[in-house]
C-alpha cells in the first residue's frame, strides 16, 4: 500500500479497511486464500461466475488455495469437486481446519497416540498423517478428542467422546462454526454439535479452524504465500480470521453475508475490499476519497448529516461502490443501528 494512501486512510479513520487497488487483485496478491462453502459453491452446485472467475484469477499468475472451515472431506476430495466445476486443482491446493486441528496436536501429543475423532473422513486422515492413531471409543484411552463436522455423526460417537473428555483427553476442535450455508438455508455447523460435548462436560475445545489463527497459518506455511489475500463470505470466520491475522481481505455476498452485515460490521470483522462475486479479483478497485465527514467512491458519496440522523446515500453507478461509500461513513461514524442505515441501503440499485 503506497505511503500517501495509507497516510489518507489514517486520516479518515479506515486505515487497514477498504483501500483502493489501482491493480487487479489477481495481480496485487500472490495467493487467494478462498473459503469454499458460499464462495466457490454452495452444496454440489459452483457459484455462478465463480469458476470463470477463479480461471481467469489463475491465468494472471495468482495462485488459488482454498481453505476451509470443513473438515468432514479429504483435501483429494474437495479438489476434485472443485476441478469437476473446470478449475484446475489438486489436494496440495487444499488447506482444512482437519490438518489446522491435526497440527494443533502434533505440538503437544507424542506419536502414535491414540486420538478420538468425532468426525468425518477428512478429520480421520488428517489425524493418521500426523501419526496418530485415530480411535473410535473412550475404552481407548485416548490422549485427545478432536472433533468436525460430518453429517452422518451420532449420538453414541458424540458419548464416547464426551467420556473421553471427562476422563481427561484433550479436546480440539476444527471449527466452530454454528451454522454452513447450503442450498437449502443455513443448517447447524460444527460449533453446534460441539455444544454437545461442551455441555455435558464443561469443556471447552481449543479451536484450528477460522477465525482462531491455527488455520491462516496452516494456509500460509503450506503454499508459502508471501502476500496471501484471504477471500470469504462470512465476517465472523473468514474476515475476522484476515484481521486477527494481519492480512487483507476481500468479502464476497454470494453466501451467508449481506449488505448490511458489512455496513454494520465491528472493527475486527471489517474486510478490505468489497466485490459482489470472484470476478472482484478481477478488477482494480476504487479508493474512498473523505472530505468534511462525506465519503466518496465511483459515482456515490454517503455522509451522516449529524450524531442523530440516519446515514444518507447519494447518487448512481455501480452498487458496490454504494457500499463501499456507505461502509465507510458508517465505520467512521462509530456506532450505527439497523434503523440508521436502512435508508441508505435502500437507495442501491438492484
Amino acid at each position: 500500500m503506497p505511503a500517501e494512501a495509507a497516510e489518507r486512510d489514517h486520516d479518515t479513520g479506515l486505515a487497514g479497511f477498504l483501500r483502493g487497488s489501482p491493480d487487479p487483485l489477481c495481480q496485487a496478491y500472490d495467493v487467494a486464500l478462498l473459503d469454499l462453502d458460499g464462495v466457490v459453491y454452495l452444496g454440489d452446485a459452483a457459484v455462478p461466475g465463480a469458476p470463470q472467475a477463479l480461471a481467469k484469477a489463475a491465468d494472471a499468475g495468482m495462485r488459488l488455495a482454498y481453505v476451509t472451515n470443513n473438515s468432514s472431506r479429504t483435501p483429494s476430495a474437495i479438489a476434485a469437486q472443485i476441478a469437476s466445476f473446470g478449475v484446475a486443482a489438486t489436494a496440495a491446493d487444499v488447506v482444512t481446519s482437519a490438518q489446522a486441528a491435526a497440527t494443533l496436536l502434533a505440538g503437544r501429543l507424542a506419536q502414535g497416540s491414540a486420538v478420538l475423532v468425532v468426525g468425518g473422513n477428512g478429520l480421520r486422515a488428517a489425524v493418521r498423517e500426523r501419526g496418530f492413531r485415530p480411535v473410535t471409543t473412550a475404552l481407548e484411552r485416548p490422549a485427545a478428542v478432536v472433533q468436525g463436522f460430518a453429517p452422518g455423526i451420532g449420538y453414541s460417537l458424540l458419548c464416547e467422546g464426551a467420556l473421553a473428555v471427562q476422563a481427561g483427553a484433550w479436546y480440539v476442535a476444527s471449527n466452530a462454526d454454528a451454522t454452513m450455508p447450503t442450498v437449502r438455508g443455513r443448517q447447524p455447523g460444527n460449533g453446534a454439535l460441539c455444544q454437545v460435548i461442551v455441555h455435558s462436560t464443561g469443556q471447552q475445545p481449543v479451536v484450528a479452524g477460522k477465525p482462531e489463527p491455527p488455520l491462516h497459518a496452516e494456509a500460509v506455511a503450506r503454499t508459502g504465500a508471501r502476500n496471501p489475500l484471504v477471500v470469504g463470505d462470512r465476517l465472523d470466520t473468514d474476515i475476522e480470521g484476515a484481521v486477527r491475522a494481519g492480512a487483507p481481505s476481500l468479502l464476497v455476498f454470494t453466501g451467508v453475508t449481506r449488505p448490511e452485515d458489512a455496513v454494520l460490521a465491528g472493527p475486527g470483522q471489517r474486510p478490505t475490499y468489497l466485490a459482489a462475486d470472484l470476478a472482484g479479483l478481477l478488477a482494480p478497485h476504487p479508493p474512498i476519497a473523505a472530505e468534511h465527514g462525506a465519503f466518496r467512491c465511483g459515482g456515490w458519496t454517503a455522509r451522516r448529516p449529524d450524531g442523530e440522523s440516519p446515514l444518507v446515500l447519494e447518487g448512481s453507478g455501480d452498487a458496490i461502490d454504494g457500499l463501499r461509500a456507505l461502509c465507510a461513513a458508517a465505520w467512521s461514524a462509530g456506532h450505527v443501528t439497523p434503523e440508521l442505515i436502512r435508508p441508505a441501503l435502500a437507495a442501491l440499485p438492484g
